[in-house]
């Protein structure tokens, strides 16, 4: 009777202390829960500001990730980020010698961001997909080419290559990959294959391991490449499949990673690529259809829809620089990337710039645009300082290496 009523005084005691941790652990959540509504509330109370103080000029730059010459900040660069305010960087080889270097660049761009007017940060952005496509090759960790890890990595494999990838990137002070790739492909090596499914699956990892990491990725090149033989940096072409067939397959990876994963984690690039099923005048990327009715409307993406490089010749060789800003913001894209020539850049944005004075792009749809990368940097963008002697460490480290290659061991 005595041992009876230690136990039930012991179980009493247990469901107590039980109680009091199931309490403070829901009053922790709900803090927090309120905490995350009090920043939104802020956020949104700050932008809504934001957009009233600004010029048109300023608003027009945030809607531009440029690409520029040398490893050190140029002339060039620096006029377009405190003259025209450009909202976002991306790197390539010929801006990249060493992770220290790469890393003294960013800080160097976002100090000068920082001076201005409203002290926007940048965007910096890159194309680190792995296989052929890595940027600085020699000095990164050799990250497989996806069509690799779709044979033969397994699902984990591919959020740790992202997480392994996007930690260098961040050391160096880059925000954003414009991986993964989701085109459908039996052959190209950026595709993770042929399965709709996989490439969901497979993508979605790529995308959690980069968030991991507080890098933002994207999904790319919507609504789909892999149907093409062309490659759209040279010229354009038509995919000649009709909506059922492309939703099916082609768009169903984009499709379920929007309606899963949060869409202020990852922005959607577009293709230069026509789909007359949907538009059968314009590429993916100037139309209003593909952007506004298919991927906003019926998809869902609330996100960030970026560009495919305006420079290439898909688009250039058929619509002028001065036009094609104009054209790609009224069919809905909010960033458009201009990647090599300075003189195009400024094309970009000044055709952009004449469009809106003259009536032809009307106020709301610009501020509807910078609204969601302001959102985006405000809520995504709180560290933008990186170490170079800390970048030096972690870029292409021993551990790296060895996980990298245990993979084609593997195989």
């Amino acid at each position: 009777m005595r041992n009876k009523k230690i136990f039930m005084g012991l179980l009493f005691i247990a469901i107590l202390a039980f109680s009091a941790v199931f309490i403070q652990l829901n009053m922790d959540v709900n803090s927090r829960a309120e905490k995350g509504k009090d920043d939104d509330a802020e956020n949104h109370e700050r932008i809504e500001k934001l957009l009233k103080k600004m010029t048109l000029e300023e608003k027009i730059g945030q809607l531009m990730m440029v690409g520029f010459k040398g490893t050190e900040k140029s002339d060039e660069i620096t006029e377009l980020i405190e003259q025209k305010h450009i909202g976002g960087v991306i790197y390539f080889d010929r801006n990249m010698k060493s992770p220290e270097q790469v890393a003294r660049l960013s800080n160097s761009l976002q100090q000068t961001a920082n001076q201005s007017a409203h002290s926007l940060p940048l965007m910096v952005a890159i194309d680190q997909e792995g296989g052929d496509i890595i940027r600085m090759k020699e000095r990164v960790s050799p990250l497989p080419a996806q069509q690799d890890l779709g044979e033969n990595a397994s699902i984990e494999d591919m959020y740790k290559v992202a997480r392994l990838n996007g930690t260098e990137l961040g050391s160096m002070g880059i925000n954003i990959n414009f991986a993964p790739v989701l085109d459908l492909s039996k052959t190209d090596k950026r595709s993770l294959g042929q399965d709709p499914e996989k490439v969901y699956q497979y993508g979605k990892k790529a995308i959690q391991g980069l968030n991991d990491v507080s890098i933002t990725g994207a999904l790319k090149h919507f609504p789909g490449n892999g149907r093409s033989e062309i490659d759209p940096h040279v010229e354009t072409s038509s995919v000649e499949a009709n909506q059922l067939d492309l939703e099916n397959s082609d768009i169903y990876p984009f499709k379920q990673i929007i309606s899963e994963m949060d869409n202020q984690k990852f922005f959607v690039m577009v293709t230069h690529i026509k789909y007359p099923a949907y538009d059968k005048e314009k590429p993916a990327s100037l139309s209003k259809i593909i952007i506004e009715d298919l991927l906003r409307g019926k998809l869902k993406y609330e996100g960030l829809v970026v560009t495919d490089d305006l420079e290439m010749g898909a688009v250039n060789k058929y619509f002028s620089y001065d036009e094609m800003g104009k054209q790609a913001i009224l069919a809905g894209a909010d960033l458009l990337l201009v990647c090599h020539e300075y003189s195009h850049e400024l094309e970009v944005y000044n055709g952009l710039l004449r469009a809106v004075k003259a009536g032809e792009v009307p106020m709301d749809r610009i501020n509807e645009s910078v609204k969601r990368v302001l959102t985006y940097k405000l809520n995504n963008m709180k560290q933008t300082k990186a170490d170079p002697d800390q970048a030096g460490k972690v870029v292409k480290n021993p551990e790296s290496i060895k996980y990298i290659e245990s993979l084609s061991e593997d195989e």
